[in-house]
């Protein structure tokens, strides 16, 4: 049930922690997507005639799981938008990795190059033509025997970033088979996580902050979680 996942609502904003596997817009595949559903769960709600509103802010990928941001009105779509593209939402993610030494804490700069074919990023070291700048910053804040928790402040969004530049350090996310890792999890998700989010209510001006549980079906993601 779709309410189960919502983290926050009112009249202007719908905040929703996403499963791995659901598929925030529709797609070549066909399956129900996250903002058809956000549109059936407030036209019955609030037994609205006719078409519903909804403004997507921004996505994550399909096996990610965590917070998505939609606008219940075209002024909270309009202002959160530009809200993004002046970098005023703050965006953080947990990341599990294989166990390896790296530095605790790294700020990564790489060009970014989005491929079709295989809706695929391709990792440039340096500026290259049609590449746009990739930047976040990762910090190690729990380990376990086989693996790292890495915490992830993007500075950019771009297509697959996280999975892009940690898969050129050599630390693809776990379960992540398009970007390096050696097997799958179980149930097709990667352990990518929008854990939090932190901005100022388009309409209202207060402050919002909101954290994203942990997939409860998933021991390694619980025992960091703890």
């Amino acid at each position: 049930m779709l309410k189960d996942q919502i983290l926050f609502e009112d009249n202007h904003l719908l905040i929703i922690n996403k499963k791995s596997g659901q598929i925030v817009q529709g797609d070549k595949t066909g399956d129900i997507s996250l903002v058809d559903e956000v549109k059936s769960y407030i036209k019955e709600k609030y037994a609205k005639p006719g078409k519903v509103f909804v403004g997507l802010v921004h996505r994550i990928d399909r096996p990610t799981s965590g917070i998505v941001i939609f606008a219940k009105t075209s002024k909270a779509l309009s202002r959160l938008t530009e809200m993004l593209k002046k970098r005023e939402i703050t965006k953080t993610y947990w990341a599990v990795v294989k166990k390896t030494d790296i530095p605790e804490t790294q700020r990564l700069v790489h060009y970014l190059k989005k491929n079709e074919k295989n809706n695929k990023a391709i990792v440039y070291k340096r500026p290259t033509e049609g590449a746009k700048e990739a930047i976040l910053t990762y910090r190690i804040i729990k380990q376990s025997e086989n693996y790292l928790l890495l915490e992830v402040d993007l500075e950019t969004g771009r297509h697959h970033q996280i999975r892009a530049q940690l898969s050129a350090m050599g630390i693809p996310v776990k379960g992540d088979l398009k970007y390096g890792f050696e097997r799958s999890n179980l149930d097709g998700s990667i352990h990518l996580l929008a854990r939090k989010i932190e901005f100022l209510h388009p309409v209202k001006k207060e402050k919002i902050i909101l954290t994203a549980p942990v997939p409860q079906n998933d021991n390694l993601w619980k025992s960091f979680e703890e």
